[in-house]
């Protein structure tokens, strides 16, 4: 973590100064704004988180309940969030509170005595090692309350604005601000009244009923499996023996899935009510309470729970549904114009909760968006760049949802229907890397380019995520995960691996760096502001082949030294070195003659070239970034 470039800091670090819209923001909601985000759910807080750190940019966040979430439904943190939470400064205390799964445990019917549980595996969550991060289990609400902690300390000092409702919206096409939003307030001294505010851009992250949806037109379309399930979080005495691991519970009287939660002694039951008649008109979601826990001890036999208390419970049925499209730009306005609203999370893609995806992917829905609006509304990108969002988040959750129905049917499933008595075991372990979050992957667009030179770094994959991995950082000898140091402040990052050239050879990296800093076609010179940082629009950075006491800092090139801060002072974090027993050249596959690896400020790999490939490095970046 950096500091004190602009002065001593005597305080906590992490509270920046406030800047742009962030000085004496006003308590009472304006009436223009550039970004008006509905909804403090995970989509709106991490939007909100993100849009924190562009405080040129008026954003508003506003919320129809009078304060924060104190009980969420959802729980469940994959480890693609947990790093996600690493680039906003929280993954270590969330880390610290939550529960670890570290493995998963599976119950059958007794083959002797059927009406009996026995358990007949427990895998690892995470045989193969796909994150440093671990998989947890932590309440929603408190998610929430540190992307607010973020988002309030960061220099836009975005808080949300609680006890207003959005009711409908109407884009005039007219003047700077043409998305006229209707609200109404529903608590506090001005409950009941109605006002109008103008946006640039409204982004709609209120939930499977949104408003804001119906306001653009959308709709949730797909199918419901006809199959209910009861949740309830509780505290409780059994004498089952895997109480405090995950497990997937299937007996001749239906299945549980089974979540400990964070604490110790909290755990949360997903209770298998059965079929759903078509013409049940959702009364299943009267099931009592008593019911359900009736029904969990009628699965868990010969096992049984004794609930002494209940935080929260509820009955739902199980939903696939997703909209065409996660903007307001009709087929027959593609490519007229850019999107002016969006919708995120729940608002336009429902699924069950048994795979533990809603939270994680909505939050990755408003990760993705915020940046984009952030550098457009700050003129570092064309408009076109927003049309991105919908093309990337609608397939990757129309892919959530095919997974989710096949996991939640074989959940629902009974034993002795399924193909063999491992199938669920076996699927859990063999898809392990989709509901951890690793699945995604952007295919070819504005920012995503071809995999053409993958060879160069193939343990970057072009489109999915940036894999961190260990190097040594030359000036303090720290050895560090690499994607650790990036924060989620809106920079691309620039990741060069350097050759080396035998003596007397011409260096490949000087030339780059020589290049990068100093030529008007450089991406840096023709997009970073005069009076900017050196580093204010590319975080780059160096990794050398050799350990870091070969590596002289007095010669390493000027692009991976920026002078930052008024002071003009030198950062040196920049410049890395392999360690000795975790090679990151060998671990992610880079080319010994160099490789370029660009990664967006969400965290995704965009592109990989090669260390001689300047002029594809100037294209790539051309229609991303407007010259400054």
């Amino acid at each position: 973590m950096q500091f004190h470039h602009h002065g001593y800091v005597s305080g906590d670090p992490r509270i920046e100064e406030a800047a742009g819209h962030g000085v004496d923001r006003p308590e009472e909601l304006p009436d223009d704004m550039d970004v008006l985000i509905v909804g403090t759910g995970p989509a709106g807080m991490i939007l909100a988180a993100q849009l924190s750190q562009f405080p040129e940019v008026c954003t508003r966040i506003i919320e129809r309940r009078p304060g924060r979430l104190e009980i969420g439904q959802a729980d469940g943190i994959q480890a693609r969030s947990v790093e996600t939470f690493q680039a906003f400064g929280f993954a270590n205390q969330i880390v610290d509170e939550a529960y670890h799964i570290t493995e998963m445990c599976f119950w059958k019917p007794d083959p002797e005595n059927p009406e009996n549980i026995v358990r007949t595996a427990r895998p690892l969550d995470d045989p193969q090692g796909i994150s440093e991060f671990p998989h947890l289990i932590v309440n929603q609400a408190r998610v929430l309350d540190y992307f607010a902690e973020f988002a309030a300390h960061s220099p836009g000092r975005i808080t949300p604005d609680y006890g207003i409702e959005f009711l409908d919206l109407q884009n005039t096409g007219e003047g700077e601000y043409p998305i006229h939003a209707r609200l109404r307030y529903t608590a506090g001294n001005r409950e009941g009244e109605e006002r109008t505010v103008r946006a640039k851009y409204v982004v709609g992250c209120d939930g499977a009923r949104s408003p804001v949806r119906s306001s653009i037109g959308r709709k949730l379309t797909g199918d419901a499996a006809n199959h209910a399930w009861g949740v309830m979080d509780v505290l409780a005495n059994t004498d089952f023996p895997d109480i405090r691991t995950k497990c997937a519970i299937q007996s001749v009287n239906g299945s549980i899935l089974h979540i400990p939660r964070e604490g110790g002694h909290l755990f949360r039951m997903y209770v298998d009510l059965g079929e759903v008649p078509v013409d049940d008109n959702h009364a299943v979601r009267d099931t009592s309470l008593e019911d359900i826990i009736d029904k969990a001890n009628s699965i868990l036999h010969p096992y049984s729970v004794d609930v002494k208390s209940v935080a929260w419970h509820s009955v739902y049925e199980v939903g696939h549904r997703l909209t065409d499209k996660f903007d307001d730009v009709s087929e027959a306005e593609t490519g007229e114009r850019t999107p002016r609203v969006f919708i995120t999370g729940d608002a336009c893609h429902t699924h069950s909760a048994k795979a533990g995806q809603g939270m994680n992917v909505s939050m990755q829905d408003g990760f993705n968006l915020g940046w984009k609006l952030g550098h457009v509304l700050t003129g570092t990108s064309p408009e076109e760049l927003l049309s991105t969002y919908s093309e990337e988040r609608q397939v990757i959750a129309k892919n959530l949802i095919d997974f989710d129905k096949e996991w939640s049917t074989l959940m629902a499933a009974k034993p002795e229907d399924l193909p063999d008595e491992s199938t669920l075991e076996d699927f859990y372990v063999k898809t392990a890397e989709f509901p951890a979050g690793f699945m995604t992957e952007y295919t070819p667009s504005l920012i995503t380019g071809g995999t053409e030179n993958q060879g160069l770094a193939s343990g970057f994959p072009v489109g999915k995520r940036f894999k961190s991995a260990k190097a040594n950082r030359v000036c303090d000898a720290n050895p560090v995960h690499l994607g650790h140091q990036a924060v989620a402040d809106g920079r691309w990052r620039i990741y060069v691996f350097a050759d080396r050239p035998a003596a007397g050879e011409a260096s490949r990296l000087a030339d780059f760096a020589e290049w990068f800093a100093h030529d008007d076609a450089s991406p840096q010179v023709r997009c970073t502001p005069q009076d900017a940082d050196d580093d204010a629009v590319f975080d780059t950075k160096v990794v050398y082949q050799q350990p870091h006491t070969d590596v002289d800092l007095s010669r390493v090139p000027q692009a991976f030294l920026p002078k930052v801060g008024e002071f003009g002072l030198v950062n040196r974090d920049k410049v890395y070195a392999t360690l000795p027993d975790e090679d990151i050249f060998e671990e992610r596959g880079i080319s010994r003659d160099g490789a370029i690896v660009v990664v967006r400020p969400d965290q995704y790999v965009s592109a990989v070239l090669p260390l001689t490939d300047r002029e594809g490095l100037a294209e790539f970046f051309g229609p991303i970034l407007v010259e400054r």
